[in-house]
């Protein structure tokens, strides 16, 4: 007599329509769930959230009006002439030479005034220019625009003003000041004002 291997006995289940649209619904929806959790960003990314528009805007005009201001201090402080020092004043093309001048100076206030000055002169540069013009965020290019414009105020002492002269050492600590204001403040005052919105 031959044997006849049985099957095991399974629960039988039905199908419906409504049953596989459930299954198919349920099976979409964690699907396009995930693909929302991809999109979104991390928590712990680092991303920062751009301020809204008005804040933003707001941020610019008071760093603009304040750039102004110290524009117009920059001028009255290194363009004002000053008869009195036409028999003293010197151009110096030699960087160190000046700084070396201060340092050996017998009063430590006329010291700390001429370093302390050229070095809080570049500050705001620093601090309000990666926020007025976004594409000057970079530290490079802070540094370079605060050369420039220190150079520019430089010639003009040397070639039209009075009492005054040029000298190399005034700007590299006027550029000092500007790359210690950005590192300090300008950098993340320039990051909350110009965070990049994060990707979709």
């Amino acid at each position: 007599m031959a044997r006849v291997a049985l099957r095991p006995r399974t629960a039988f289940r039905p199908f419906s329509a409504k049953t596989g649209r459930t299954a198919r619904t349920k099976r979409a929806t964690r699907t396009g769930r995930a693909a929302k959790a991809a999109r979104s960003p991390q928590p712990d990314s680092g991303e920062r959230r751009p301020l809204p528009w008005p804040l933003r805007l707001l941020a610019m005009l008071c760093a603009f009006v304040f750039m102004v201001a110290f524009a117009v201090v920059l001028a009255k402080l290194t363009l004002q002439p000053s008869p009195a020092s036409a028999s003293i004043a010197h151009t110096n093309l030699h960087p160190g030479r000046s700084l070396k001048l201060y340092l050996e100076a017998p009063g430590l206030r006329d010291t700390v005034k001429q370093i302390g000055g050229n070095l809080l002169l570049g500050v705001p540069f620093g601090v309000l220019v990666p926020i007025v013009a976004p594409r000057t965020r970079r530290l490079l290019r802070v540094v370079l625009l605060t050369a420039v414009v220190m150079l520019l105020v430089e010639f003009a002492q040397g070639a039209l003003i009075t009492g005054r002269a040029f000298d190399i050492d005034d700007v590299i600590l006027n550029t000092t000041g500007a790359l210690l204001g950005y590192l300090l403040l300008g950098r993340r005052l320039s990051r909350a004002v110009h965070a990049r919105r994060p990707r979709a």
